[in-house]
């Protein structure tokens, strides 16, 4: 079939022009043009956005950050408060005022899977913001709101979909984990069409102040310089305070962060401490078995793999005898074999866990709901048959559960169980106001992850002061790795500025 276009208003369009008729109505062109003066936005300061969002009650510290990202940032923002002061309820309320002034039309919202959903339902529930949930036949032509997990969006065919869009907001929560230009997701990030961005993170430096760099730069290309020059400048080995000092100053003209005891909110105390604990003689034998390994066979030579299974050996035996029987399939000779063996022999022989003793004494100690973080499933499975020997209900909560399972753990946790042992990854996103004790079991080497960890129960809403121990075995890898916490946690609060407390150094 031919399809041709239609020459028909060339008559209309002569017939008028010829005859000198009326072009149109003017009584609807007035209508129309009063409407329009009635909608149109004249003052540029102060949102406009709270009058139509009758549910939510800002508070004014998220109040003048959306604001500020209006009147000052141009819509590009790191938005950087503590975690737990409400930086969606802040990305919320910039994307319902630049969408009541018509300056977005369609924007992307990009989250961990396990905070889509979340998303969806405040957007809706508190903004009345159609946003819809990414499913993968969505044609995103006719979707001007969607939420989608960064994994997904990152990965084929999605990705070439999303780059077919012109966005006019896009929304990147847990920024930090877009880490720096050689990631899929920053790539992915960087290269979708957009007007105005926003990143969330309550820890925009992991690591080191390279990260904030690639923040940064995400936002405003060349604000802090190229690397070469803001390595030359910044680097660890040759920062003083003047620069310090002005590297700040250049971030905080695109980062907003606010810390808790500057919102005019009453908030409950952090009590924390560091937990030392001592190794049984049998369990410093198999520790120091488990460091001589790289001089026993070259499958283990590598620091990275005698550092794990020390990092494992400070956690449970499980967890060390779920990596030690992988690496002894590696082995060759029969020294090599016969040495592994007798260390693994020696693993199943202990009896306890110095630590997991401790733990037990926390919480029976403190009689209340407890929050116990592991980095490894292995001590999550032991650690949960071994509370139940000691008469304490625990439930586990990891990455592989679903949303239906979380909510029902996290239901469990409040209303049955007195011990949650999650994961890094499990945790993510939950909220449990109702619980004010942490155990941070295992010390990771990032203090930004401790930070969100004792950030899920020390948020708005929390009532009671919050009791944090952080676990540590003397004489062992874990001395080390509190040594490395604290010296990144002077590079945060050197660049962004100062954290509560997440490490206490009593030990």
């Amino acid at each position: 079939m031919l399809i041709e276009k239609s020459s028909d208003w060339k008559e209309g369009f002569i017939e008028r022009l010829e005859n000198r008729q009326s072009w149109d109505s003017w009584t609807l062109y007035k209508m129309s043009y009063d409407i329009a003066k009635q909608n149109l936005i004249t003052d540029f300061s102060g949102l406009q956005s709270l009058k139509y969002v009758p549910t939510v009650t800002p508070l004014a510290h998220q109040l003048e950050v959306a604001e500020r990202v209006i009147e000052e940032m141009n819509g590009k923002a790191i938005l950087a408060d503590e975690v737990g002061l409400g930086k969606t309820i802040e990305a919320g309320l910039i994307l319902k005022e630049y969408m009541i002034r018509g300056l977005v039309k369609k924007a992307l919202i990009l989250a961990p899977a396990s905070l889509v959903n979340q998303w969806v339902e405040e957007l809706h529930q508190k903004f009345h913001i159609p946003a819809m949930l990414y499913k993968k036949n969505y044609e995103l032509d006719y979707v001007d709101v969607v939420v989608m997990s960064l994994d997904t969006a990152k990965r084929s065919p999605h990705k070439e979909k999303i780059y077919a869009q012109d966005y006019d907001l896009i929304i990147v929560d847990e920024a930090h984990k877009l880490k720096n230009h050689k990631t899929i997701s920053y790539t992915f990030v960087q290269n979708l069409k957009k007007k105005f961005c926003l990143l969330l993170t309550a820890t925009p430096i992991q690591n080191d102040v390279f990260e904030l760099f690639y923040l940064v730069t995400l936002l405003k290309q060349g604000h802090l310089g190229n690397y070469d020059s803001f390595t030359s400048v910044f680097s660890g080995s040759k920062r003083d305070v003047d620069q310090d000092n002005y590297l700040k100053e250049l971030v905080n003209q695109v980062m907003v962060r606010n810390r808790r005891q500057d919102t005019g909110v009453k908030w409950t105390n952090r009590q924390v401490q560091v937990v030392p604990v001592e190794f049984t003689a049998e369990e410093r034998d198999v520790y120091q078995l488990l460091s001589e390994l790289k001089h026993v066979s070259p499958v283990f030579s590598d620091a990275f793999s005698t550092m794990t299974l020390q990092r494992e050996m400070c956690s449970s035996q499980e967890a060390t005898l779920g990596t030690l029987k992988k690496l002894y399939a590696e082995c060759s000779t029969s020294e090599e074999l016969a040495y592994v063996n007798d260390v693994i022999q020696r693993l199943d022989m202990l009896d306890i866990h110095s630590k997991a003793e401790k733990a037990v004494e926390i919480i029976l100690n403190a009689n209340d709901k407890v929050i116990l973080f592991t980095e490894y499933r292995g001590t999550q499975n032991y650690l949960h048959e071994y509370f139940h020997s000691k008469g304490i209900s625990s439930v586990i909560f990891n990455g592989k559960l679903s949303k239906n399972s979380r909510e029902w753990i996290k239901h469990l946790f409040k209303q049955n169980a007195q011990v949650l042992i999650a994961t890094e990854s499990g945790a993510e996103g939950i909220n449990l106001q109702f619980c004010h004790h942490v155990i941070n079991y295992d010390l990771p080497w990032n203090p930004m992850k401790l930070e969100q960890r004792i950030g899920r129960v020390h948020r708005l809403g929390q009532e009671h002061d919050v009791h944090i121990y952080n676990l540590a075995i003397q004489q062992t890898i874990e001395d080390h790795i509190l040594d490395v916490l604290q010296g990144k946690i002077g590079i945060f609060e050197k660049v962004v500025g100062e954290l509560d407390d997440i490490l206490a150094t009593n030990y």
